[in-house]
């Protein structure tokens, strides 16, 4: 599909068929990323969007440990005394 770049005030844009706004899932809010001479339109992912999938996966394969043990090894009696968790 061809279509034209539009002047809006000082910017420009493109008016999308509304068909190939539902084939494609975009909404109100989309992010906007350029790649090789491209512009890329994709819907706005929310927030931690993904998260819960990854951490399985993550637990799955084992890949969930903590990063800081060291921290756990040298702690003091302070730390584990007096210190709320």
């Amino acid at each position: 599909m061809i279509t034209r770049i539009i002047k809006i005030g000082n910017s420009r844009g493109i008016r999308i068929p509304k068909i190939l706004l539902e084939q494609s899932g975009l909404t109100n809010e989309v992010e906007l990323e350029v790649k090789k001479n491209q512009l890329i339109i994709r819907p706005k992912k929310g927030i931690r969007q993904g998260w819960e999938s990854a951490f399985r996966a993550m637990a799955k394969n084992k890949d969930d440990h903590l990063l800081d043990k060291e921290y756990i090894i040298n702690q003091s009696s302070w730390d584990a005394d007096e210190w709320e968790w």
